[in-house]
């Protein structure tokens, strides 16, 4: 078995679902072309974190000297329950662990793995799980792993949309994957019209200012009024576009049961939150990607999402 095989099977075997292999080559121009119109534009909103670090953005090679190769990873996390009637709406993703750490860990456990394999090699690794600048779902596309789709996110053909990504950085040199060169969604537009805010639009544009994962947890202040009617129950996020998918439709659940999943998140109350102390607050959402947004800007969506309840 190839070493690229051998990597891709432990990587498995450490609880991903797909795992390819790209060059850490400059990315395309015209992805990085697109990126700065987009920011131009001010789509970005208050995210000014998008605008620094571009050249390494699209370079994974700026992010580690003498980098070959990228492992690109990906880790299924469509939940197996629905959200009872009347609760608070998480997104999907912050249902379970915090999967920054969760796939930081396991991606430390694959350069290990590397590492002991090419004992006495002078091999060098960049760990990156969404914070790092890199356009991963690009990367994941380079190495295989499916193809992005009109709503922004990379899709599946078998596993969905529901993927978080990680790339492994190194100085390694591995023969690439072939990219995933189709685009599968044809005439489809349900991501489109599922949008709540038309934040999606027919041109291929995404206006982050309208997306409700933007309003409800990257918006430091008020939401705008006119917005706020069209979260609806959102307390945290949006899965809309995603769940409208029919690939996402078809999509098994997720299978890592070392991902640990926390039922409490998705049967609770906004009326309930607005009253919770600290101490609440850290009981429930403790090594949760919702721990960032703190209390206060909870029970802002929370107030938001009750009077969306008695409208």
């Amino acid at each position: 078995m190839e070493l690229k095989d051998r990597i891709k099977e432990k990587a498995l075997a450490l609880g991903f679902d797909l795992a390819g292999v790209t060059t850490a080559a400059l990315l395309d121009e015209n992805s990085r072309r697109h990126f700065e119109n987009w920011l131009g534009q001010g789509c970005a909103g208050g995210m000014d974190y998008l605008g620094r670090n571009i050249e390494k953005r699209f370079n994974p090679a700026g992010l580690l000297d003498a980098a070959r190769s990228v492992v690109c990873v990906a880790l299924n996390y469509k939940p197996s329950r629905d959200i009872p009637a009347g609760a608070a709406r998480v997104a999907d993703y912050a249902l379970y662990e915090d999967y920054h750490e969760f796939i930081k860990r396991r991606l430390s456990a694959l350069a290990d793995f590397i590492a002991q394999t090419m004992a006495g090699k002078n091999i060098r690794f960049k760990i990156c799980v969404d914070s790092v600048p890199v356009a991963e779902r690009a990367l994941a596309q380079r190495a295989g792993l499916g193809w992005i789709s009109k709503h922004h996110g990379l899709i599946h053909p078998t596993l969905g949309g529901q993927l978080l990504l990680g790339e492994l950085i190194t100085t390694l040199e591995l023969p690439a994957d072939a990219p995933f060169e189709k685009n599968l969604c044809g005439d489809c537009d349900n991501c489109l019209r599922a949008c709540p805010t038309g934040a999606l639009s027919e041109t291929g544009n995404f206006d982050g200012r309208k997306c409700i994962s933007y309003l409800t947890i990257e918006e430091k202040g008020d939401i705008p009024q006119g917005l706020t009617v069209k979260i609806g129950n959102r307390l945290f996020g949006c899965d809309e576009c995603v769940s409208a998918c029919p690939y996402q439709a078809a999509a098994p659940v997720c299978a890592n049961k070392e991902f640990r999943f926390f039922p409490q998140r998705y049967i609770l109350q906004p009326g309930g939150i607005l009253n919770w102390t600290q101490a609440e607050f850290e009981k429930i959402f403790k090594d949760s990607a919702v721990e960032r947004l703190g209390l206060d800007r909870l029970k802002r969506n929370a107030h938001v999402c009750l009077q969306n309840q008695s409208s």
